[in-house]
């Protein structure tokens, strides 16, 4: 089954691009693309696309504004920032407005294309440079009132690591050298250790907390 994807972004220029690109993935769908974020929603509820790949400052509606419109409307649908802003307050506004995915316009299409299909999983996806500011902000600026965060085992502390950077249960187990069960019962136990939901919820801990030093 293919991803079916929706593009919201006022650079038409761009957006060809991104839709050629896309175009030659067997495993991508562009469902729909939109200059701005009034019509990117009319679209995506009428499209119901699997991710919507958002600029986040556009004229009118914001990105932010949008994803959370878009969160609440459609549960299921998985949201990433596509952006050239390397700005702490957006990138911490973005994951709050339900965003699993932060992409900055300096990617590659290789990198683009592996973070989209990330999202899509319904994993969490950080552009480097944007995951390297998110942990240095939470570790200096929560680290003396953070309350102790639950013991994880020294395998655990790994799969966690890998988990934030966004690699699946295929990369981990072959990283780590072990089953892809193994890996799924690693992740359920720092879930149920960690209180979370999810992945996203998962990454937010883990950097809040700095369970993970993402430049190992």
């Amino acid at each position: 089954m293919k991803i079916r994807v929706l593009m919201i972004d006022d650079h038409t220029l761009f957006l060809a691009g991104l839709e050629d690109i896309l175009g030659r993935e067997e495993d991508i769908e562009v469902v729909g693309v939109a200059g701005g974020c009034r019509e990117g929603v009319s679209l995506a509820m009428e499209k119901r696309p699997d991710v919507i790949v958002l600029d986040l400052a556009m004229p009118g509606t914001s990105g932010v504004e949008a994803a959370r419109i878009l969160a609440e409307a459609l549960p299921g649908v998985r949201l990433a920032a596509l952006t050239m802003h390397l700005d702490r307050q957006m990138v911490f506004e973005a994951l709050k407005s339900g965003m699993t995915g932060y992409i900055l316009k300096e990617a590659t299409p290789e990198e683009f294309l592996f973070a989209l299909r990330v999202v899509a999983r319904g994993e969490t996806w950080l552009s480097p440079k944007v995951a390297a500011i998110v942990a240095n902000d939470f570790v200096r600026g929560s680290a003396q009132e953070a309350p102790l965060a639950p013991a994880l085992s020294d395998r655990e502390r790994e799969v966690l690591r890998f988990l934030v950077k966004g690699a699946g249960t295929r990369e981990i187990a072959s990283r780590l050298h072990i089953s892809k069960s193994t890996v799924d019962t690693h992740r359920r136990n720092i879930l149920d250790k960690l209180g979370c939901e999810n992945v996203t919820c998962l990454t937010r801990y883990a950097l809040r907390h700095g369970l993970v030093d993402l430049d190992e």
